[in-house]
């Protein structure tokens, strides 16, 4: 009894001191961002560098919103035609539908809209933003494992006003998404923003989407993904990674891998809608459908990569091939065939490193990405990282999106060690000859093409007749003598194309972000506060540390009363 009574009395004490912090914060610790207003205590974690990303996700949720409700409406219509037997024009209900969808407003509850899981809340500033800035929301659940951070949640959805949206939930994200796996339950959209690795949580989010439902992805564990520890990266997302220049790439296709591989055990698949490297994160928006038929055509899509050590170049195998049979929509499934490349280089000599499974397909949907650029550029005041989301996703629209991987210009001039070429006069080599490049959103200098990899040396061996190489780099048994002993074997031309520019150059949009800030970058993780059952050593001196603050407490009520 005495046990229980000291208990009590320290709970109580804990709560005073949460109590007297809470109003302290009310002035001093208020974080505005777009029409959110939100309290930012020390030990929740935000940073204000990743605006442009809580933009970019608003930006992509509103307009899978506004396609969700298009389509529910047409779904409903047709309905209503078939069980009246009636034929309506189709032109006379399409401006109708869409003035509907357009029409939406932010910060009102829809029966028949969305709803939306933000598995790792802490804050809450994005759950805050979710209900106030996207249309045609039913309900959002802002989940958070720590309950100091569930208390702030509750505090900055009352600041808002947004009680009749917003639902603050103290849980373990992968086992909230696991209580919703029933098809009732799903949500439309989960976003899932770790510190670090999303790969614990897979597992759960595939299962908790609905179909057609749309799955945010963060992960910043750069170092990780960008092949500084393959063997981490196999354990954690069933793939290795190497540590190449096109590795920002690469990161996101072994995402987009992972996502998949969890997808497909439970007979679903994916479909990319926006997949960018931005900073030091990545970032992945993909609808999940369900359908065994589709899922079979999961092998085809993933690739094996072999990256050469000496001159960078690098080969795909694909694991699986698709072959048409009898009848339409009818496919026969066969194993990849190799190996691609022989033991050594062809250009450089020198051996391969192998990596991957990756996903070898689109990492975006053109169409969709051209949407939320025109919705973002109709209300250019609605975020203040608007002229940066354009520029991006326009460097993104051009990209080609058949082609995986780029090479970049540093790259390959440093593998040479030959002067610097221009970026129209490189990009017009491989267009003059008929080859289609473009840039890569994940690299300034980038340059992708459907030229083969003897051919890029062919243009580089023409630069370096005019441009010369010193003799001191042409040493025997390297990459740059090796490359460039052999013959140039294509007519290059580097006279200027006429679309050597790109549009987004030309216009001049703002495509990388410049430093925002002082010493930016990842922030350090946030302290948990939920340490009460934690055996570790943080734990254990958490708890100390509360107990002595308790003590201290009770010590000050017992020589002042008042």
């Amino acid at each position: 009894m005495t046990d229980v009574l000291c208990d009590l009395s320290v709970a109580w004490s804990r709560f005073k001191i949460r109590s007297r912090h809470f109003e302290g914060m009310e002035t001093k610790d208020l974080v505005k961002e777009g029409k959110a207003e939100v309290l930012y205590p020390p030990y929740v974690f935000y940073n204000p560098v990743q605006e442009f990303n809580r933009d970019l996700t608003i930006a992509v949720i509103s307009q899978f919103s506004k396609e969700k409700m298009r389509n529910s409406e047409q779904t409903l219509k047709n309905k209503q035609r078939n069980a009246e037997c009636k034929q309506e024009d189709k032109n006379d209900t399409a401006p109708e539908e869409s003035e509907k969808a357009e029409n939406l407003e932010a910060g009102k509850c829809y029966d028949n809209g969305i709803r939306i899981l933000e598995g790792l809340a802490a804050s809450g500033l994005r759950s805050v933003r979710f209900g106030l800035e996207i249309p045609g929301v039913k309900e959002i659940v802002a989940n958070d494992f720590d309950r100091s951070a569930v208390e702030i949640i509750k505090k900055n959805i009352e600041l808002n006003k947004m009680e009749h949206l917003i639902k603050a939930n103290n849980g373990d994200a992968a086992m909230v998404m696991y209580e919703n796996r029933e098809k009732p339950k799903r949500f439309d959209v989960i976003d899932l923003d770790p510190y670090g690795s999303p790969h614990l949580f897979l597992d759960a989010a595939v299962q908790a989407v609905s179909d057609g439902g749309l799955l945010c992805i963060t992960a910043t564990d750069a170092a990780v993904l960008c092949g500084n520890s393959p063997e981490t990266c196999h354990s954690k997302y069933g793939s290795v990674s190497l540590r190449t220049k096109y590795c920002h790439e690469m990161s996101l296709r072994i995402i987009l891998r992972s996502v998949e591989a969890h997808a497909n055990r439970y007979s679903r698949y994916i479909e990319p809608l926006l997949s960018v490297s931005v900073d030091f994160y990545f970032r992945v928006f993909v609808r999940v459908h369900s359908g065994q038929g589709k899922v079979k055509r999961s092998l085809s899509k993933l690739s094996t990569v072999y990256h050469c050590v000496g001159c960078g170049s690098h080969h795909l195998q694909r694991m699986g091939f698709m072959v048409p049979t009898k009848g339409e929509g009818n496919y026969k499934y066969t194993p990849g065939t190799g190996p691609v490349v022989r033991e050594t280089c062809d250009d450089c000599g020198f051996r391969y490193n192998v990596g991957g499974p990756v996903w070898a397909e689109p990492m975006h949907s053109p169409e969709f990405v051209q949407t939320v650029i025109d919705s973002v550029e109709k209300e250019r005041g609605r975020f203040n990282t608007a002229k940066r989301i354009v520029g991006m996703l326009s460097v993104v629209k051009e990209e080609l999106h058949d082609i995986p991987f780029y090479y970049t210009t540093e790259g390959l001039c440093t593998v040479l060690h030959c002067e610097m070429i221009s970026f129209p006069v490189l990009r017009s080599a491989f267009l003059n000859a008929g080859y289609r490049v473009s840039l890569s959103h994940c690299a300034k200098d980038s340059i992708k093409t459907d030229a083969p990899s003897s051919f890029l040396w062919d243009v580089f061996r023409a630069w370096t007749k005019e441009k010369p190489v010193r003799e001191r780099h042409l040493q025997d048994n390297t990459p740059c003598k090796n490359i460039l002993s052999k013959p140039c074997g294509s007519q290059v031309s580097f006279e200027i194309h006429p679309n050597s520019n790109p549009e987004s150059r030309q216009k001049g949009l703002t495509r990388w972000q410049t430093n925002p800030e002082k010493n930016w970058g990842p922030k350090a993780r946030a302290k948990r506060q939920n340490q009460e059952n934690d055996g570790s050593k943080q734990g254990k001196r958490a708890r100390r540390r509360k107990n002595k603050e308790a003590e201290e407490l009770d010590e000050e009520e017992k020589t002042d009363p008042a």
